[in-house]
């Protein structure tokens, strides 16, 4: 071979050497490089939101607790699934204290959520208006979490006050959803800190 060829050969040689190592090894780490910046910098971004978050709440550790307590009286308001029981018995209680008459109770299936089930029922009863108004006064006080939903009032008709009846002028017949809530047994992730 000639000498002149051969310094072009090695010439070449040497200078395929390094475009060859930035092409197979610096430019695949140069783009994993660029990758991890951009999650440093994404990352960086959302510690600087909570971090203006955590200044906008002065004592960050006691509105966590307070938001626990809040929890805690709420889960104290729920009855056990064994307490449903004595908790209708009261409101039956409430309904005849107040002159109401309760026609018919139809359970419904109980509706599962994250840590607690509703019982709805519906209710239908009769009686004087006034003494409906103060039996939804006396279901608002409970200690216990109800909700009344889908209400129907109307008056009641000669068919309830039918002879023999002991209902008044006046009085209303009324339809509506009464739900119970009840602690039921407590997924998990939701008894973080207290039982299961």
């Amino acid at each position: 071979m000639k000498p002149h060829m051969r310094q072009v050969v090695f010439f070449a040689v040497l200078l395929g050497i390094p475009l060859g190592a930035w092409y197979m090894i610096f430019r695949p780490q140069n783009k994993d490089i660029s990758e991890a910046m951009q999650d440093i910098a994404s990352r960086q971004r959302q510690l600087d939101r909570v971090a203006q978050l955590a200044e906008r709440i002065p004592d960050l550790e006691s509105a966590l607790e307070t938001g626990e307590q809040l929890v805690a009286q709420v889960e104290a308001q729920l009855p056990k699934r064994r307490d449903v029981e004595g908790v209708l018995e009261s409101i039956w209680q409430m309904a005849e204290r107040n002159g109401m008459q309760v026609r018919s109770v139809k359970t419904q299936a109980a509706v599962p959520s994250s840590v607690y089930m509703e019982l709805p029922l519906d209710v239908t009863m009769d009686g004087p208006f006034e003494g409906f108004y103060r039996f939804l006064l006396e279901l608002e006080a409970l200690p216990r979490i109800t909700r009344v939903s889908r209400m129907a009032i109307q008056e009641a008709g000669l068919k309830v006050r039918g002879p023999g009846s002991d209902l008044p002028p006046g009085s209303i017949a009324t339809q509506f959803t009464l739900s119970i809530y009840f602690a039921d047994a407590v997924p998990a992730l939701a008894g973080v800190g207290g039982e299961p």
